[in-house]
């Protein structure tokens, strides 16, 4: 969760990475699941850090912002939900639960959507490095490991708590032993690597 100024520049400069993406800001025109995600991480750095009338103002040019992001990319991601590292690769719809949990690197396809399977269960816990494929639905109280792979389609309803592995199917289960190293990049790593961010 972003705490700091110093975490919100992790967060942008760890997403950048995951997203491929080799220019420091994205295009006047285009780029817009980039700009979606920046604005995301505005609105945790504003809602989080920020206090008094000014975070009020901050606060609601933010996600104003972030709303009119959302209906041009049919993304919905709440605020403090995604670990650094985040790429969403496509614009397309994709619905979170603000009650989910999801760590770092994690690389997210469209026609996606995590949540609960009523209001009364939880929702789901995932881990870092973990590639979630096109059209999947991951719901309840469940806890996807670190390094897991969905594959597209797969409809995930119980936890998988060994760690490097591929799942896919409705419902899910294990594949194989790969995981999702090929698919996505260990940003966050990389971020640590390159010094810019010492405490971090």
């Amino acid at each position: 969760m972003i705490q700091s100024k110093e975490d919100y520049l992790f967060y942008l400069e760890a997403d950048r990475i995951a997203l491929r993406q080799t220019r420091q800001k994205p295009k006047l025109l285009g780029d817009d699941v980039w700009k979606y995600q920046r604005a995301l991480r505005k609105c945790e750095y504003v809602s989080n850090c920020k206090k008094g009338l000014l975070r009020k103002i901050l606060r609601a040019l933010a996600y104003y912002r972030l709303r009119r992001l959302s209906l041009i990319t049919e993304l919905q991601v709440p605020i403090n939900v995604c670990g650094p590292g985040l790429s969403i690769p496509h614009r397309g719809m994709l619905i979170i639960d603000e009650r989910v949990k999801i760590g770092e690197n994690c690389r997210m396809q469209n026609l996606t959507h995590i949540g609960t399977a009523n209001q009364r269960v939880g929702c789901p816990k995932i881990g870092n490095n973990v590639y979630i494929g096109t059209c999947c639905s991951i719901y309840g109280d469940i806890t996807i490991a670190d390094g897991i792979a969905i594959g597209a389609n797969s409809v995930v309803n119980k936890s998988f708590t060994a760690p490097n592995i591929g799942i896919a199917g409705a419902p899910a289960k294990k594949i194989n032993n790969v995981g999702s190293k090929n698919n996505l990049i260990d940003a966050t790593g990389l971020v640590r690597a390159s010094g810019k961010f010492p405490g971090k």
